[in-house]
């Protein structure tokens, strides 16, 4: 991993960078019908609404959901714009689609939990239109009422996989998966959480169930790739990247090399800032792509996948861009 100050003077300048160059898309005219999904993502926000303060501090002015929902805006409108314009000038039929996911850890770390309960948190994802989201422990701090309370104000579903729910108040909240249909693609996303198990306390954790993340994921993904026909699986993982103490102990790194369909893992809880995306081979030597993007909302991660009918693989391309940006100078 680079240095956080190195890190940061990257990306404070990717936001501008990234909306001036159009070079994702050369080598396109070699075929037709390309169609490209960008995937943006975060993790451990931690109810961090507004940016860091101006305090001199090494964080001061990332941040905050106003930059954040502005960024995403300009984002979908630009990828609306060039793939019209690609298709205007050679006459093909391409399409593009913008996924928006979080690994959860939504809660907890401002006194906007403390005292609204995850309200604002819920309420301004709405607003920048998450299509999906997963379970972090922190998520479970006001307890699970709570938790289902604040899902009343979601335009998007929580995904988890690993946890059962029954007899407690989520039951029937979440959703083991769910299908995206971004042009010509079907996307199936699902997502699997930590052990809850000396990260939240009994009284909050209720009657929740852990189970097995590799055989429920491996479930997940088999039923979207081979049943549901999908073009790609992502999982929204709260397990962790990797943990240097313990390198066998349940992580992203050891999920994907367990995993049979996966080919995406969007991970949290380590808070960690990856230079560039992992990529791990699974169980029949495919490759599986791992991003996370720290923590508080100070950057927002970025992958670009191209899929087209003249290549063996529908993953064709991938990179990513992580974009945070001063609010106050």
């Amino acid at each position: 991993m680079q240095s956080r100050r190195k890190f940061l003077q990257q990306t404070a300048l990717a936001a501008g960078s990234l909306l001036a160059s159009n070079s994702v898309f050369a080598g396109w005219g070699e075929t037709n019908d390309v169609t490209k999904l960008t995937i943006l993502h975060t993790n451990d926000v931690h109810s961090r609404l507004e940016p860091f303060p101006m305090d001199g501090g090494r964080n001061q002015g990332l941040g905050g959901v106003a930059a954040r929902a502005e960024l995403i805006k300009t984002i979908r409108s630009e990828e609306d714009r060039v793939i019209a314009a690609y298709n205007n000038e050679n006459g093909d039929n391409s399409s593009s689609g913008v996924l928006l996911l979080d690994a959860g850890d939504i809660f907890q770390g401002t006194p906007f939990f403390n005292i609204y309960k995850g309200e604002p948190e819920i309420k301004a994802m709405s607003a920048m239109k998450y299509d999906a989201a997963t379970i972090g422990n922190h998520d479970f701090d006001a307890g699970l009422e709570n938790l289902a309370i604040q899902l009343q104000n979601a335009s998007f579903p929580l995904l988890v996989c690993n946890y059962d729910l029954s007899n407690t108040p989520m039951e029937n909240k979440t959703l083991p998966y769910k299908i995206f249909r971004k042009g010509k693609l079907k996307i199936g996303v699902t997502g699997v959480g930590i052990d809850p198990k000396g990260l939240v306390p009994d009284n909050l954790a209720g009657n929740t169930k852990y189970l097995d993340p590799v055989a429920n994921l491996n479930r997940m993904a088999n039923k979207l790739k081979r049943e549901e026909g999908c073009d790609m699986v992502i999982c929204l993982s709260h397990l962790g990247y990797k943990y240097k103490e313990n390198p066998n102990k349940m992580c992203d790194i050891v999920l994907a090399k367990e995993s049979d369909y996966v080919d995406l893992i969007i991970g949290g809880h380590t808070h960690t800032f990856m230079d560039e995306p992992d990529v791990q081979k699974n169980k029949t030597g495919s490759d599986v792509i791992i991003n996370q993007v720290g923590w508080a909302g100070i950057m927002l991660g970025r992958l670009d996948f191209e899929f087209s009918k003249m290549q063996k693989k529908n993953l064709t391309k991938s990179h990513t861009v992580t974009v945070g940006k001063k609010t106050i100078e």
